[in-house]
């Protein structure tokens, strides 16, 4: 029988793709326990994703690299969570950006392309730092501490920005910083150097490996050409798709092994493994409520992004809803997961005890839940019922 997480491959190449990412991802699971103790970045991972061709999968065909669709960026990066969230997550801000990049080009196409072909030549990877511990998440709104100033030729950005994942592998990356002259917010592509430094800051009870370290940014310069605009095509966000695809691949993997389990395990009070026992089957059954309902709209929705480009700027409802569907059933799958294997999913031993912890990171993953849920409210109440 098929396995769950192959129901979604619809053709020979996104097969190939799922057989090459899964390879990866039953290495990314051997290494995940040490990276998870340490809080030490999977260096490794990234090397073995830039040799296998992911860091390019969602550049342009134009610039080298595979165009992968939304719908195929989903399908690999869940593959990815399966064996290891951390990497997957970290991973899925890069590629997810280069979609966007690619679908919006929001960027100057000169800084776009030169972007393009580092990533293809050299494995080069991008994310975008804005988070402060005095602003908090860009999304509420808040304005940044971080400051750019005019300089010869440039800008100088003095700030520090929280929450930096990818921080130890990246050579560029993007920071959003306030602009006292113009009294406005900009975004600037920086590019480490000697002004670049990073405080290993990054200790939480799960993603432990993402490498989301404070950098701190004391006068960076920056070339003028490297002040982006923002302004392009707007796609709705559905790069952002990266997120829930994590979190339901690591529900996949907890699935999976609790499933292992009551197969094998049988206490000397039963005659057969405790998978023969109702209460055991009512918890696999609502498992597979949970995570067959998020799955179906999760690809629905980032089918229908591919499939509908002039939609996508009414998606954000739709999109969230989706992010917000599969990350509370993924929580709730991994708690179940964890009541049919018992007190021995907490050992530190199996991997059930990290994906207990790291499936609760998606909370905290934008869009937050309350922001989804106004987002629906307003657009219910928006919605035209009748003609008048």
């Amino acid at each position: 029988m098929q396995r769950l997480i192959d129901h979604y491959i619809r053709t020979e190449e996104q097969r190939q793709w799922a057989d090459k990412i899964g390879e990866l991802a039953e290495r990314f699971a051997e290494r995940a326990a040490k990276h998870d103790r340490e809080g030490s970045f999977p260096f490794e991972n990234f090397a073995d994703l830039r040799e296998a061709g992911y860091l390019k999968a969602t550049v342009p065909r134009e610039y080298g690299g595979d165009e992968i669709s939304l719908y195929e960026m989903v399908l690999l990066q869940e593959r990815i969570a399966y064996g290891d969230g951390s990497t997957a997550l970290a991973v899925g801000w890069h590629i997810g950006q280069v979609l966007h990049l690619r679908t919006t080009r929001k960027w100057p196409e000169a800084v776009f392309a030169d972007l393009c072909r580092s990533v293809v030549e050299d494995g080069a990877m991008i994310n975008t730092f804005a988070s402060e511990a005095a602003s908090g998440s860009p999304s509420r709104g808040g304005r940044p501490e971080t400051t750019a100033v005019p300089a010869d030729g440039g800008w100088r950005i003095t700030g520090r920005k929280t929450f930096s994942t990818l921080s130890p592998i990246l050579d560029r990356f993007v920071v959003s910083a306030y602009i006292p002259g113009e009294e406005t917010t900009g975004d600037f592509l920086v590019h480490r150097s000697d002004r670049v430094s990073i405080v290993e800051t990054w200790d939480t009870i799960g993603m432990r490996a993402t490498g989301s370290h404070d950098v701190v940014l004391d006068g960076a310069f920056t070339a003028a050409h490297n002040r982006l605009t923002g302004k392009g095509a707007d796609d709705g966000s559905g790069w952002m798709l990266h997120i829930p695809a994590c979190y339901m691949g690591i529900a996949i993997a907890a699935r999976d092994f609790a499933l292992d389990f009551a197969r094998i395990y049988r206490p000397n009070s039963l005659s057969e493994p405790i998978a023969s026992l109702p209460t055991v089957q009512s918890s696999i059954g609502e498992m597979e409520v949970l995570l067959r309902t998020a799955r179906s709209y999760l690809y629905m929705a980032a089918d229908r992004w591919d499939r509908e480009p002039e939609s996508r700027t009414t998606m954000k409802a739709e999109l969230g809803l989706a992010k917000y569907t599969v990350t509370n059933n993924a929580i709730r799958i991994v708690d179940l997961a964890m009541r049919i294997v018992g007190g021995t999913g907490l050992s530190r031993k199996l991997p059930l005890e990290r994906y207990y912890r790291d499936v609760r990171a998606g909370l905290h993953n934008p869009p937050m839940d309350n922001a989804v849920i106004h987002t629906l409210a307003a657009s219910a109440l928006g919605e035209q019922l009748r003609s008048e």
